[in-house]
Order: C-alpha cells, then structure tokens, then sequence
C-alpha cells in the first residue's frame, strides 16, 4: 500500500488514516521509523512494560478522579474485600 503524504514546515507528517487504522496508531502512540533495504518503514512502537504501566495508571487515576472516588473509598473497598 502506498500512500502520499507531505512534510510540514516543521518536519511533521501527516499518517494517512487508512495506514493509521492498519497499524492501530491513535493519537499519543510512538511510531518507529526504520530503514530496511534502502527504504523507510513506519512501524507501531511498542513501548515499555513500565511505560505501559504508567500509562494505564495515568489513565484509572483520571477515570477515578472523574468519578469523585477518593483514596477513603478505595481503602475501604480494599479493607471490605480483605475481609470475604
């Protein structure tokens, strides 16, 4: 598959939607460029357990804070589980 794009002022490109939903990239992912065989390859990066980690952290403790459930609640429901 190939696809025009153009490279901005600053050196940004433009992933063309339909190469972004093949290779699953939404906004916030890493991306790896690579050169193979003469050529540059986009490839989805994977990223660190720890990154990953972090990042499903950072994700709940948005949910959370949404929600308005505090720290007393979850040592509560902690202490209500340990109990079963």
């Amino acid at each position: 598959m190939n696809r025009p794009g153009r490279v901005s002022f600053k050196g940004q490109i433009t992933i063309p939607k339909e190469i972004r939903n093949k290779l699953g990239v939404v906004p916030g992912d890493f991306v790896l460029f690579a050169e193979e065989k003469g050529a540059v390859v986009l490839k989805k990066a994977r990223i660190s357990p720890e990154e990953e980690f972090n990042k499903l952290v950072t994700t709940l403790d948005k949910k959370i804070k949404k929600l308005g459930i505090t720290d007393q609640d979850i040592e509560d429901a902690i202490k209500w589980s340990r109990k079963k």
